[in-house]
């Protein structure tokens, strides 16, 4: 049984500037935290695999005594729990609210590959309830109880570790060769064929630089009919039914090539 994996955050959607970040630095303020990362920081801390340990990387010691928190190891890891908490609730708001559209080509492909009785997975480093909001706003109700979700801390290490990859095809008894993943990052990418699958990129708002040079074709996003994507593939294109968007049939070709 052929199936269609994909990761979340700026594959499904593009959540990372107007949704996790804004999201972080209000947690960060709300926590009386002295951070507040910009667009450059926030570009940096994308390389790293999950929110909780982006959060780590910021809470140095001086950041933590200059908010008059304890460094104690349990207070430090208690704190980090629940900003990381707070800055989901807040991101699944702004998904709720609809800023963070399906990029184009998601709810079309999804319903396609379901139609056709593929599995579908969604396999994620995110935290489940702002992976399941994004899916569910992405593909809607119907495409969204078919599709299984894989996210958060249920693997011993995150993106670019091949672990939530690897889980999904355990868990569902996938054969790899007959699996296709999207990803838009260079640490997706690096964790998808390290589980020894196939890869198509759509690239997103901060991962243009990034190393692609594993994966099966890169594109600007999947497109539709009505919103082909500009520019036309960027590298190892397949041979594309219709120009400007991926079909189902596009991506089973990458399968059988």
């Amino acid at each position: 049984m052929p199936a269609l994996i994909f990761d979340c955050d700026g594959v499904l959607a593009d959540t990372e500037r107007d949704g996790h970040l804004p999201a972080f630095n209000i947690a960060f303020a709300e926590f009386g935290l002295p951070i507040d990362w910009d667009d450059a920081t926030y570009a940096t801390k994308l390389r790293i695999g999950g929110g909780k340990e982006r959060i780590a990387s910021s809470l140095t010691p001086e950041a933590i005594a200059n908010a008059g928190l304890s460094n104690d190891a349990d207070d430090h890891a208690d704190l980090i729990k629940r900003l990381h908490a707070r800055k989901t609730e807040l991101f699944t708001e702004r998904v709720e609210a609809g800023l963070l559209p399906g990029r184009p080509g998601i709810h079309r492909l999804i319903a396609e590959a379901l139609a056709a009785r593929w599995t579908v997975a969604i396999a994620s480093t995110s935290a489940e309830p702002s992976v399941r909001a994004v899916l569910r706003h992405a593909v809607g109700e119907h495409s969204y109880a078919q599709c299984h979700v894989f996210a958060g801390d249920i693997v011993a290490h995150k993106k670019p570790a091949p672990d939530i990859y690897l889980k999904v095809l355990a868990d569902l008894d996938l054969d790899p060769s007959e699996c296709v993943v999207v990803e838009d990052s260079g640490i997706g990418v690096e964790a998808a064929v390290g589980a020894g699958l196939t890869v198509l990129v759509t690239v997103s708002t901060y991962t243009a630089e990034d190393d692609f040079s594993h994966a099966a074709v890169v594109l600007p996003s999947l497109g539709d009919p009505g919103r082909p994507f500009a520019g036309g593939p960027l590298r190892k294109p397949p041979t594309f039914a219709q120009p400007g968007y991926v079909s189902l049939s596009d991506i089973a070709h990458l399968i059988h090539h």
